[in-house]
C-alpha cells in the first residue's frame, strides 16, 4: 500500500475499447475513495495523424480485422522467451520519449497502465533512472502475455488465480501479484439482475449480440445465422461506433424472421446484459468481464486469434461460456441452451461465481487503502 499520492495518472491505449473502459473505471473508483486526488486518465496511442503512435494503433487494428492469422502468428511468436524479451525491448525504446513527455507534464506520484506498451515504455525510463515512481500494470485479459513482464513494475492485478501462478513461474515476486479481477463500472454490479428462461416457459427470450466497442467480428454473420432458431425470441444487437454496420444491420433486420433491436455505442450495457438470457460476443476481455458481474451466459464467437482465444479457453473452462469456432454451429448451441433451463441456471451461476464487480474497489484500496483520514479531516474542519 502507497502512502503520500495526490496525482495518479492513468495509461490506457485506445485499441479496442476494452483498455480504456478499464481505465476509467479505476479513475472512477479513485475520485470516488478519493475526492481530493488528481487522477488523469490518457491515450498513449492517440496523436495526430502522422504520427508513429498512430500508425502502430491503425496497423493493430487492421491486422486483428484484416490479417488475423497473421497477428496469431506474431502473438505466438512474441510469447517466446527469447523473443517476446526481443519485441518489448524494441517497442519499450520506440515509445519511451512519449512516455517521457507524458510524465513531465502530469508529474504523478503513480502510474498505473491497462495496456502493456506504455507500461514497458514507463519500466525502460524508471531502468534507465528516468524516472522513480511506483508503476501498477492492470492486465485486462484472462492469461498473461510476456509483453506485460518487467521487473520494474510495483503491482500486478490480475484477472484469475492461474495467471499469478503463471507471473510467479515467470520471475515475477508474489507479494507484488493480486487477484482482483478486471477493472469494470459499477454499474454492472448494481444492475445485476438474472433473467432467466427457467422463470417463465412462455417468456420471449433475449440474445444479446456484441462484437466489441469498434464492432469487430462478423456481427452481420452471427444474426443470419441466429435467425435460423425456431421459437419465440428477439435479438438486441450492439454495433458499437461501427456507424456502418449499424446501417447495415437495420437493413438486414427487416428481412428476418425474429425481431431485431438494433444499438449503436451505448452506456445502457448494463441494463441490456441484465435482461438478456444469453450474449453471444467475440470474447474481449471487458465484455465478458462485464457478463459475468451481470451473471449472464455468453457464447464465445470470432475470437481474435491471441489473447481472445486464451479469453475464450479459460471462460469455456470455468463453464461460464461456450465457445465455438466453426460458426455454423451458433443456433444450434444457442438453441440448446434455451432449451435447456437447468444448462442455463448453471451457467449462471458459475458466471456469478468468477465475476468480480468490485474490481476497481479492490485494486485502488490494495494500492492506495481506504479513503484516507486526512481527506475526512479537512472536510470535519470545513
Amino acid at each position: 500500500m502507497l502512502s503520500c499520492v495526490n496525482h495518479v495518472l492513468i495509461v490506457s491505449a485506445s485499441i479496442g475499447s476494452g483498455h480504456t473502459q478499464a481505465a476509467n473505471a479505476v479513475k472512477a473508483e479513485l475520485e470516488r475513495q478519493h475526492p481530493d486526488m488528481r487522477v488523469a486518465v490518457v491515450d498513449f496511442l492517440e496523436g495526430d495523424n502522422f504520427s508513429l503512435n498512430t500508425f502502430i494503433k491503425e496497423t493493430y487494428i487492421k491486422m486483428i480485422d484484416v490479417f488475423p492469422d497473421m497477428y496469431d502468428l506474431l502473438y505466438r511468436w512474441s510469447q517466446a522467451s527469447h523473443k517476446g524479451t526481443t519485441v518489448r525491448n524494441l517497442m519499450s525504446w520506440i515509445l519511451k520519449k512519449r512516455m517521457l513527455r507524458l510524465v513531465d507534464r502530469y508529474r504523478p506520484d503513480l502510474i498505473i497502465f491497462t495496456h502493456p506498451f506504455p507500461c514497458g515504455a514507463a519500466c525502460h525510463l524508471k531502468r534507465n533512472d528516468m524516472l522513480n515512481v511506483p508503476l501498477a500494470g492492470v492486465i485486462t485479459d484472462y492469461a498473461v502475455h510476456r509483453l506485460w513482464l518487467y521487473n520494474e513494475v510495483n503491482f500486478y492485478f490480475v484477472a484469475a488465480e492461474e495467471m499469478k501462478e503463471n507471473l510467479i513461474s515467470q520471475g515475477i515476486a508474489v507479494d507484488r501479484i493480486h487477484v482482483t479481477g478486471i477493472p469494470i463500472s459499477n454499474s454492472f454490479g448494481e444492475e445485476c439482475v438474472i433473467s432467466s428462461t427457467a422463470q417463465s416457459a412462455d417468456k420471449e427470450s433475449t440474445v444479446l449480440i456484441m462484437g466489441g466497442g469498434l464492432g469487430l467480428g462478423a456481427v452481420a454473420e452471427v444474426l443470419l445465422e441466429l435467425d435460423k432458431i425456431e421459437g419465440s425470441h428477439r435479438f438486441v444487437v450492439v454495433a458499437g461506433r461501427n456507424a456502418g454496420l449499424r446501417k447495415d444491420l437495420q437493413l438486414l433486420s427487416r428481412s428476418l424472421t425474429h425481431r431485431v433491436q438494433v444499438i449503436g455505442y451505448t452506456r445502457r450495457i448494463p441494463e441490456l446484459m441484465a435482461n438478456a438470457d444469453i450474449l453471444v460476443t467475440k470474447p474481449g476481455a471487458l465484455t465478458c468481464s462485464e457478463a459475468l458481474a451481470s451473471g449472464l451466459p455468453m457464447v464465445l464467437v470470432n475470437a481474435i486469434p491471441g489473447q481472445e482465444e486464451d479469453n475464450a479457453r479459460y471462460l469455456d473452462r470455468m463453464g461460464a461460456a461456450i465457445w465455438t469456432e466453426d460458426q455454423t454451429q451458433l443456433n444450434e448451441i444457442v438453441r440448446h441452451l434455451l432449451d435447456d433451463s437447468q444448462l442455463l441456471s448453471t451457467m449462471q451461476q458459475q458466471a456469478q461465481r468468477i465475476g468480480r464487480p468490485d474490481a476497481a474497489r479492490q485494486i485502488v484500496t490494495k494500492l492506495i487503502g481506504k479513503k484516507r483520514e486526512t481527506a475526512a479531516i479537512r472536510k470535519r474542519r470545513g
